[in-house]
């Protein structure tokens, strides 16, 4: 994609404009404990706290409130391990359109749930065998659906970008920031505000070990395709980064680092037990990436976004109980 047809800061300000009144403006948590582990001021924007758990509901409203009137009435198409999915089906529900979801057989059975629960019409498929977004362009061809991707859009973008706008205006000055990276949409949205709110903020985009296509692109200089990672963070089992998304994280993150499942875990617990959050895997990215930095971090102002908090109670309680 050429650069110039991808989004500017000025299209964060504009689709924090349109979600106003749609999308929750989530809280800034805090937390002595961190604080004092780290020897710095930490913030957790927590976009757990979003509807639907988890940022994505304001990429996808963004996304779905400049459909036409002929795109409405046709309906959207999108596919997704689970947030996005959900996301895309309470937009098109608030914004009266119909949804088709496709998503793996194994997505989490509460996003599932979630998802069809929001008037979502749910496609299975195997995310091993099959490829998802032929699936999701055939579906947009044969029943003239717009298909909105889950990462590699600039409405998307933009809308996600808000959130780390709010936490730049909120938080004031930072030094750095953390967020989890799967396709980059969120983290090319925060990088977008992060250069314009606080150009000396250090931004650092997290995923999964086993699942690290983008530190590879990152050094490489060129998208790297993996095949789908075996991790419990669902929402970064992503393969490759975006046309859309990968520019903009190489021109403005300074680093992509990952998180052990095992790391990811032990966050949770701290989430659920000292601070009384829920925070899904992939949430955690960031919190586990800063953990490690913590030395370079003293006496600094640090932002975490918290992407999401949807996880099936019955697998939470496993992995705090393990």
């Amino acid at each position: 994609m050429n650069t110039l047809n991808l989004p500017t800061y000025d299209d964060v300000v504009q689709a924090a404009g349109r979600i106003a009144g749609a999308a929750n403006r989530t809280p800034i948590l805090t937390s002595r404990t961190v604080n004092e582990a780290f020897g710095a001021d930490v913030y957790f924007k927590a976009e757990n706290m979003q509807r639907m758990g988890a940022f994505k509901f304001r990429g996808a409203y963004n996304a779905l409130s400049k459909f036409t009137p002929e795109q409405r009435r046709a309906g959207v198409v999108a596919f997704s391990s689970g947030n996005h999915a959900q996301a895309i089906a309470l937009a098109a529900k608030l914004l009266g359109m119909p949804a088709t979801i496709v998503m793996p057989h194994d997505a989490p059975a509460a996003k599932v749930a979630a998802t069809k629960g929001y008037g979502g019409n749910v496609v299975v498929y195997d995310r091993y065998t099959e490829d998802r977004e032929k699936i999701g362009r055939d579906l947009a061809d044969k029943h003239g659906l717009t298909l909105i991707p889950p990462y590699d859009h600039p409405d998307v973008i933009a809308g996600q970008g808000t959130a780390a706008k709010e936490l730049f205006e909120e938080a004031g000055r930072l030094d750095a920031f953390f967020a989890p990276l799967g396709g980059g949409g969120l983290l090319a949205g925060s990088a977008l505000a992060a250069r314009a709110l606080a150009p000396r903020c250090k931004v650092f985009g997290v995923e999964p070990e086993a699942g690290n296509d983008g530190q590879q692109s990152f050094r490489s200089g060129t998208i790297v395709h993996i095949d789908a990672p075996r991790t419990i963070a669902d929402g970064a089992q992503t393969q490759h980064l975006g046309h859309c998304t990968f520019p903009i994280i190489r021109r403005d993150v300074d680093d992509i680092l990952t998180a052990s499942d095992d790391e990811l875990v032990q966050c949770m617990r701290f989430f659920a037990e000292r601070m009384k959050i829920v925070v899904e895997p992939t949430g955690c990215l960031g919190f586990a990436a800063a953990q490690r930095m913590k030395d370079q971090l003293r006496g600094k102002r640090i932002g975490i976004l918290l992407s999401g908090g949807n996880i099936d109670m019955a697998r939470l309680s496993g992995f705090l109980a393990g």
